[in-house]
C-alpha cells in the first residue's frame, strides 16, 4: 500500500485529497509556489516543499520540480488532482522512470484521450457518436475557415488539449472566425502548451452530461452513473448534480453504454469521466471529450453512491482490484454542487483578489464544503478563481436544493468578494427547481446579467451598532489609557449619562464616497439611532462571529467580522462591507481623480499583459482590439473606447498589472 503521497496541486482539491489520505493513514506532502507559502493546503500536509515562483509555469507546471520534491521527501506516490499536470504524459513517464506510483490512468490512455482531436477519432472507431465537426491535422486559418464554412455557422472553436472553457470561442459568422482562432490559439498555448484547435457544430440548446468511470489494472471497468453539468458560464461549469434530472431510461442507458464502450476501447484503468452533449428534447447523446482525471464535481457522485472516489483512485493505483461489480453500485438520493469563485458577478464576473479576513462555513444535515481557504488566506490572480465547493445531499432533488440554498445563505466570507449570492439565486430559480437545464440557463434566466440585491436600508444602522458594540467591549490599554480604548459609551455611562457618538457609515459596495451620518446614543447594545429626521431603536448582541440585530423590532442574524473601523455583515448569501468611524475622522479619503477616462484603456481586472496590439501614433477605431489581458487563465480582449490616435502606451507583454491600471491613452479624433 502507498505510505506517503505527494499532492501535485493546490487549493481545495489538494486539501480534499489529503483528507482521504489522513483517513487511510497515508502521510502527505504538499508543494507550493511563492504565492502559496502560507496556503491552507501547505498547513494541512505533513510536509511541504517549495517548488518555484508564483506563476504556474514556474512552479505547479514544472514536472521536474514535482519529481524532485517527491524524491526529497521519500514520497512513493503522486496524485495530480485536476488541472495543472493531471493530464500531462510527461509527469506519468517521469514517475515510471523514478519508481513512483502515479495515481491516475496509464500514459497511453492520457495521451490518446488528452487530445480532443484524437479522442474523437477513437470514439468514431468505437462507434460512439460524436458532434459533427472538424478535427483534422491542418490547423492554418484557411483550412479551418473552409471546415467551418462546410459545417455551417454558428460553430464552436475548442482547444484540442484543453478544458474548462479555455481556448473555446463561439463564432457566428465567417468574418469573426480568424480573430477568434487567433485568440483561441493563444489561450490554448498559455493554458495547455498546445495551440491545436478543433471546430464543432454549435448545438443551440445543449445539455451537458457526463458519466463517471472507474477502472482497475486487471481489466475491471464500471460506471458510477451520470452527472448533469449544464449550468455553465463561458463554458465553465457553475452547478453540477447527480443523478441528471429529466432523462428517459433510454437516454440514461445510452450514456452509460457509450461511456463503458469508450473506456474498454482504450483499456481505461483509473477514475475518469466521459462527457456528452445532448440537444434539449432529443434522446441521442453525442460524445464530447474524456477527462482522464478526477473531476471538480466528483463530490456529487460520492454522495449519491456512498463511495470515496479519491480512495478508489489510490487503491487502484496501488494495484488493487475494484472492490465492487457494476450491479453492486446504486444511486440513493440526490446531490447538488456549486463552485464558489472569487469574482463579482454583478460587474461582469470580474475576478477578485485580496485577503480573507474572516470565514463562516455552513453546517447542517447533508451539507459538505470542500475548501482550500481559511481566514488569512491570500487570493491572487495567478490561479483559477475557484475557492471552494458547497455541496448538499437530500433524499430527493428538492430537498438537496433547499439544503444547498440554506447553506449558501449561511456561508460568509469577508475580505474577498465571491459569487455565492449569484449561486443562491440560481438554485432558487423556478426553472432550476423544475430541472429545465441547458448550457444557456444563465443567459436566459439573467438576460441583462445578474444583479446584486438592493441593500437593505437597515444595514448601515446595523453596521454602526455592531461597531459600537465592539467599541464598548474593548479592554483598557495601559499604554494609551481608557480614553482611547474604551470609547465614549463606557466613559459617559460611568458618569451616569447615556453614551453618544456621531459616526459616518460608508458602504464598501458604493462607487461614490456617499456616507450616512448616524448618531447613536445608549449603551450595552441598546441604542437609539438617528438618521436624518428619523429615529430607530436598535438592539445588538454579538457572539462567536454572529450578530443578532433588531432595528425597530425587526430582528435578523448576520455573520460578522470587524477589523479596525471596517464592519462586515453577511446574510442570505450576500456579504456587505462598511467603514464606520467617528464623524470627526476622515472616512474614505478624498474623491481624487478618476484613474482613467473615456479615452483611456484600463485594466478591468488584475492580470498579465499578454499582448499589446498598437503603438504610439497609430490610428485606431472605436472597438478595435488594443491589449490582451490574461487573468485567471482567460484571455480578455480590451478595445479602444474611442476612435483616434494612440498617444501613450503604458504597458508591455509580460507585465503584471493591478485592476484600474491605465494601459493605453488615445487622443480622440477631432469631430
Amino acid at each position: 500500500m502507498i505510505k506517503k503521497l505527494l499532492v501535485a496541486n493546490r487549493g481545495e482539491i489538494a486539501c480534499r485529497i489529503m483528507a482521504t489520505c489522513k483517513r487511510m493513514g497515508i502521510r502527505t506532502v504538499a508543494v507550493y509556489s511563492d504565492a502559496d507559502a502560507t496556503a491552507l493546503h501547505v498547513r494541512t500536509a505533513d510536509e511541504a516543499v517549495h517548488i518555484g515562483a508564483a506563476e504556474a509555469a514556474n512552479s505547479y507546471l514544472k514536472p521536474e520540480a514535482i519529481i524532485a520534491a517527491a524524491k526529497a521527501t521519500g514520497a512513493d506516490a503522486i496524485h495530480p488532482g485536476y488541472g495543472f499536470l493531471s493530464e500531462r504524459v510527461v509527469l506519468v513517464q517521469m514517475c515510471e522512470q523514478n519508481g513512483i506510483v502515479w495515481v491516475g490512468p496509464n500514459a497511453v490512455a492520457i495521451e490518446r484521450m488528452g487530445s480532443k482531436i484524437e479522442s474523437k477519432r477513437i470514439a468514431e472507431a468505437a462507434k460512439v457518436e460524436g458532434v459533427p465537426g472538424y478535427h483534422g491535422d491542418a490547423q492554418d486559418d484557411a483550412a479551418m475557415t473552409k471546415a467551418a464554412n462546410k459545417i455551417g455557422y454558428p460553430v464552436l472553436i475548442k482547444a484540442s488539449a484543453g478544458g474548462g472553457g479555455r481556448g473555446m470561442r463561439r463564432v457566428e459568422t465567417e468574418k469573426d472566425l480568424v480573430p477568434a482562432l487567433q485568440l483561441a490559439r493563444k489561450e490554448a498555448q498559455a493554458g495547455f502548451g498546445d495551440p491545436k484547435l478543433l471546430i464543432e457544430k454549435m448545438i443551440l440548446r445543449p445539455r451537458h452530461l457526463e458519466v463517471q468511470l472507474a477502472g482497475d489494472k486487471h481489466g475491471g471497468l464500471i460506471h458510477l452513473f451520470e452527472r448533469e453539468c449544464s449550468v455553465q458560464r463561458n463554458y465553465q461549469k457553475v452547478v453540477e448534480e447527480a443523478p441528471a434530472p429529466r432523462l428517459t431510461p433510454k437516454t440514461r442507458k445510452a450514456l452509460h453504454d457509450a461511456a463503458i464502450k469508450l473506456g474498454k476501447t482504450i483499456g481505461y484503468d483509473s477514475l475518469g469521466t466521459v462527457e456528452f452533449i445532448l440537444e434539449e428534447g432529443d434522446e441521442q447523446p453525442y460524445f464530447l471529450e474524456m477527462n482522464t482525471r478526477l473531476q471538480v464535481e466528483h463530490p456529487v457522485t460520492e454522495l449519491v453512491t456512498g463511495l470515496d472516489l479519491v480512495e478508489l483512485q489510490i487503491r487502484v493505483a496501488a494495484g488493487e482490484k475494484l472492490p465492487m461489480a457494476q450491479d453492486q453500485v446504486t444511486v440513493t438520493g440526490w446531490a447538488i454542487e456549486v463552485r464558489l469563485n472569487a469574482e463579482d458577478p454583478a460587474n461582469g464576473y470580474r475576478p477578485n483578489v485580496g485577503t480573507v479576513t474572516a470565514l463562516h462555513l455552513p453546517t447542517g444535515e447533508g451539507v459538505r464544503v470542500d475548501t482550500g481557504i481559511a481566514a488569512g488566506s491570500t487570493i491572487t490572480p495567478h490561479y483559477d478563481s475557484m475557492l471552494a465547493k458547497v455541496i448538499a445531499y437530500g433524499p430527493e432533488r428538492t430537498v438537496a436544493a433547499q439544503r444547498l440554498s440554506a447553506a449558501l445563505a449561511d456561508y460568509a466570507i469577508f475580505g474577498v468578494g465571491t459569487n455565492h449570492g449569484f449561486l443562491r439565486d440560481i438554485i432558487l430559480h423556478p426553472r432550476f427547481i423544475r430541472g429545465e437545464l441547458t448550457t444557456r440557463f444563465i443567459e436566459e434566466v439573467f438576460p441583462g446579467g445578474w444583479k446584486a440585491p438592493v441593500q437593505d436600508k437597515a444595514l448601515p444602522i446595523a453596521a454602526a451598532a455592531v461597531w459600537a458594540a465592539g467599541l464598548e467591549t474593548r479592554t483598557a490599554s495601559p499604554e494609551l489609557g481608557p480614553f482611547v480604548s474604551l470609547g465614549g459609551f463606557r466613559i459617559l455611562g460611568r458618569a451616569g449619562r447615556p453614551g453618544r457618538v456621531n459616526v459616518l457609515v460608508q458602504s464598501g459596495e458604493e462607487k461614490t464616497t456617499q456616507k450616512i451620518n448616524v448618531q447613536l446614543s445608549g449603551g450595552a447594545g441598546l441604542y437609539d439611532a438617528v438618521v436624518g429626521e428619523s429615529t430607530h431603536t436598535v438592539n445588538v448582541q454579538v457572539q462567536g462571529g454572529i450578530a443578532r440585530v433588531a432595528v425597530d423590532g425587526v430582528a435578523r442574524s448576520y455573520a460578522t467580522a470587524t477589523e479596525s473601523d471596517v464592519v462586515g455583515l453577511a446574510a442570505d448569501g450576500v456579504s456587505h462591507s462598511f467603514r464606520v468611524a467617528a464623524a470627526i475622522d476622515r472616512v474614505g479619503g478624498g474623491a481624487g481623480e478618476s484613474a482613467g477616462g473615456g479615452s483611456r484603456v484600463i485594466a478591468t481586472m488584475p492580470g498579465l499583459i499578454n499582448a499589446v496590439d498598437v503603438k504610439v501614433g497609430q490610428e485606431v477605431e472605436l472597438g478595435q482590439p488594443v491589449v490582451v489581458l490574461e487573468a485567471m487563465k482567460l484571455m480578455i480582449q480590451l478595445v479602444a473606447p474611442v476612435s483616434g490616435k494612440v498617444k501613450e502606451v503604458f504597458c508591455a507583454p509580460g507585465q503584471t498589472v493591478p485592476v484600474g491600471t491605465v494601459l493605453v491613452e488615445i487622443e480622440p479624433a477631432q469631430k
